[in-house]
């Protein structure tokens, strides 16, 4: 959500902030603002409502506020209306002085009782949000600690209940940015022109390379020339350097009109990346995982738990990983996995999944899950997150960076990972013979090329976009494997193109959905699952004598969906367990096409952030 980036150094601070910022814009954000130590030995702030450009032009660029210290900010709303007072930086101090300035991403849980024994120490508010608080707290333990900034600054993080990610800076102190995290992403980045701190990497990535990875409660205390990281009770901490190992051109738009459509192209290469290193002489070796046959073979039962796309990753799981390795499994909503006291042994395996390793309701899941005595084995993208770094066994993604807002290429590689998991599963427990595996595995590796083909020509596509991009209601019907491809398709679609869609259980029609088919109403129906075809037809003709139009997605050879059907897509044939990977490629174009029809922000759609890193 909220992106941060902080900077001190040898040169001019606003426009490398600015810079910083715009390359946080796909965390999604509803205003912008920066506070620069200037010249005049003083914080400046300049902040407003709407997009960076706003602030761009507001600071010409940077130019107008001179200084080599800042921190910078992108906000997504969480308390109080977008509007220029409750953009941040926030600052604190009593009697309109501004000591201290802030900037902060996650939700502080306990604001309220603090804001109320702050204004009873004379400090006034002047905006609705949570960080506010944070700000005039700070400047309340600078002043209780006669100007001490690190005092400060622990003693602030001691009071805080809920999650953070803060940069500050002292009005009397010229030289160092403070920064501390919990539960929030935050990364500490070492280059050449200085030192910096930003939510993401790609914030960064302009000027380095290297990159700390911090805990929960370390504190960095940043100067030009050093970077210091202290634990809660500030003693000194030693941190290894992380090297990032894709560079500036992955996450730039190399040509496309949007991220969007250039990481459905990265497809086939995303998915390549991240299979090809795990199957090696026909045996599936899955790099950080450490569970054992005997660990297999005892499980009782697994959780698949994750939030938005990863979540429907899982329920493709769920279907996959009970045909072939037959383990029960459960897929939660990480956000309602720990409020509903979940059956947990210590023979459950809980698998985590999310893009960024930093989804706080699946974090948080996470840790209720290994409270209770669960093994976790999490598939992330990001190296050395969170969620990678306190689970027990890790499945990385190797997507590289994705920016867009709606996720297509980080979907399809959890995917893959989730293939590669299922068989490994299914093979340990001799559900699955060596030849099964190995007829899998050939299907799987074909699946890069299978999609390439399938991005070579997307005009067919492209026109059914322009048919329909005015629609206001539209659904997705499928069975089984194609109801969760159905899932993501609604997803896709709803988020960047504001248009109602819903995804229906194709057997579940007559059970109240089919009333709200009207003339005209687009109905997009799977149907890949030779064993289930004719029944999907079944369903298309249910909704046609309503008055539907359906277009639908078959593979090749399903040849009498086109006298059913209005419309039809189809996608190479393949091994039925496989089709998701296939089939979902479409519907992210039928999505992109219309959103980019409607005129929508494709990449940063309105109220939506990357990486949510708030409950």
């Amino acid at each position: 959500m909220c992106g941060i980036v902080g900077f001190v150094g040898r040169q001019q601070a606003a426009p490398v902030l600015l810079q910083g910022l715009s390359k946080l814009e796909y965390r999604g954000y509803d205003s912008a603002g920066i506070a620069v130590f200037t010249d005049k030995n003083n914080i400046t702030v300049e902040k407003c409502k709407g997009r960076l450009k706003v602030l761009e032009e507001k600071v010409d660029g940077g130019k107008s506020i001179k200084g080599e210290m800042g921190i910078g900010h992108t906000r997504w709303a969480t308390h109080g209306e977008p509007n220029y007072i409750n953009s941040h930086p926030h600052v604190g101090g009593t009697n309109g002085s501004d000591n201290v300035a802030v900037v902060h991403n996650g939700i502080i849980e306990n604001y309220i009782d603090l804001k109320k024994y702050l204004q009873t120490r004379g400090y006034n508010f002047v905006s609705d949000t949570d960080t506010e608080v944070v700000a005039q707290l700070v400047d309340y333990f600078y002043q209780s600690t006669n100007g001490n900034s690190m005092e400060a600054v622990k003693k602030t993080i001691n009071k805080l209940e809920g999650s953070f990610a803060l940069g500050i800076m002292f009005n009397n102190d010229p030289e160092h940015i403070y920064a501390v995290r919990k539960d929030s992403p935050l990364i500490v980045g070492l280059a050449k022109i200085g030192n910096f701190i930003a939510s993401d990497i790609p914030a960064i990535l302009p000027y380095t390379r290297n990159v700390y990875l911090l805990e929960d409660k370390e504190i960095v205390v940043l100067t030009k020339d050093n970077v210091a990281i202290y634990n809660i009770d500030g003693e000194p901490i030693k941190k290894e350097v992380y090297i990032v190992d894709w560079d500036v051109s992955s996450a730039e738009k190399g040509g496309y009109e949007h991220f969007m459509f250039k990481e459905i192209m990265e497809q086939p290469d995303a998915i390549t990346e991240t299979i090809s290193p795990r199957i090696k002489n026909g045996q599936i070796v899955l790099d950080d995982v450490k569970l054992t046959k005997e660990d297999i073979n005892n499980l009782d039962k697994i959780y698949i738990v994750a939030c938005g796309s990863a979540y429907h990753v899982g329920v493709v799981g769920k279907y996959i990983i009970e045909s072939q390795a037959r383990i029960p499994v459960e897929v939660d909503l990480a956000s309602e996995f720990r409020y509903r006291s979940p059956i947990i042994t210590k023979n459950t395996l809980v698998v985590i999944i999310s893009q960024s390793g930093e989804t706080l309701d699946t974090l948080c899941a996470l840790r209720e899950a290994k409270r209770l005595g669960a093994r976790i084995l999490s598939i992330v993208n990001v190296v050395g997150s969170s969620i990678a770094r306190e689970s027990d066994d890790i499945l990385y993604t190797w997507a590289g960076p994705e920016i867009a807002v709606a996720t297509t290429k980080a979907y399809s590689t959890q995917l893959s990972v989730v293939y590669l998991l299922s068989q490994y599963l299914a093979q340990q427990k001799g559900e699955m013979t060596q030849k099964d595996t190995d007829e899998l595995l050939q299907n799987l590796q074909l699946i890069p090329a299978k999609i390439q083909d399938m991005l070579k020509n997307c005009t067919d596509i492209q026109y059914l976009a322009s048919k329909f991009y005015n629609a206001k209601d539209i659904f997705f019907i499928g069975r089984s494997l194609d109801y969760a491809i159905g899932l993501e398709g609604s997803l896709k679609l709803k988020e960047i193109s504001y248009i109602h869609s819903e995804a229906y259980a194709a057997g579940e029609l007559k059970h109240g959905p089919i009333s709200l088919i009207e003339d005209g109403t687009l109905v997009i129906a799977l149907a890949t699952q030779p064993r289930l075809y004719d029944k999907l037809l079944s369903n298309i003709k249910e909704v046609k004598a309503r008055g539907a139009v359906v277009l639908a997605i078959v593979q090749e050879g399903m040849d009498t969906a086109s006298e059913v059907a209005d419309y039809v897509i189809t996608i190479p044939k393949c091994d039925p367990l496989l089709a998701a990977s296939l089939a979902v490629v479409p519907l992210q174009l039928f999505g992109y096409y219309v959103a980019a029809a409607r005129g929508c922000d494709v990449d940063k759609p309105r109220n939506l952030a990357k990486s949510v890193t708030v409950e």
